[in-house]
């Protein structure tokens, strides 16, 4: 097959996945789902072993960290964003509080010691509630505490 001027040569694409989002009720009987899911993404980004173990208990403990903040009823959201050797996950959750995380609990200690980035933040909701969001990131083959 041959180009002819008229007929641009396709450009390499490259594929960039979607995010993947997963709404469970706030729950912990739920949590091996969402763990499963980040598994799997680490495993397709080519995380090593020890970083797919890293997410999967890092994704855990900002679930559960929330969990312990939800409103009851409320649905639990973990948004998954894959990209070249990366996954950044966004937890976030109602509470009836307007309150972040504690950043002085084990829980927070173990959280920022297994992703490379931890972010927190809480916004008012339209319903008198606070969203409030646990944002993390690790990257494939990344040595904790290097």
């Amino acid at each position: 097959m041959t180009v002819s001027p008229s007929e641009p040569a396709m450009a390499e694409q490259t594929f960039v996945p979607a995010p993947i989002e997963v709404r469970v009720s706030a729950n912990a009987a739920h949590l091996s789902v969402v763990r499963a899911v980040a598994a799997d993404l680490a495993m397709r980004e080519d995380f090593d072993l020890d970083s797919i173990a890293d997410l999967k208990l890092a994704v855990d403990e900002a679930c559960s960290t929330l969990i312990g903040i939800a409103s009851p009823g409320a649905a639990l959201s973990c948004r998954f964003s894959p990209t070249a050797g990366r996954v950044v996950v966004d937890v976030s959750v109602l509470a009836e509080e307007p309150h972040e995380p504690k950043r002085d609990t084990f829980g927070w200690r173990v959280l920022s010691t297994l992703a490379d980035e931890v972010t927190a933040s809480t916004t008012p909701s339209d319903n008198g509630k606070h969203l409030v969001r646990i944002e993390l990131s690790k990257a494939s083959g990344t040595v904790v505490g290097a």
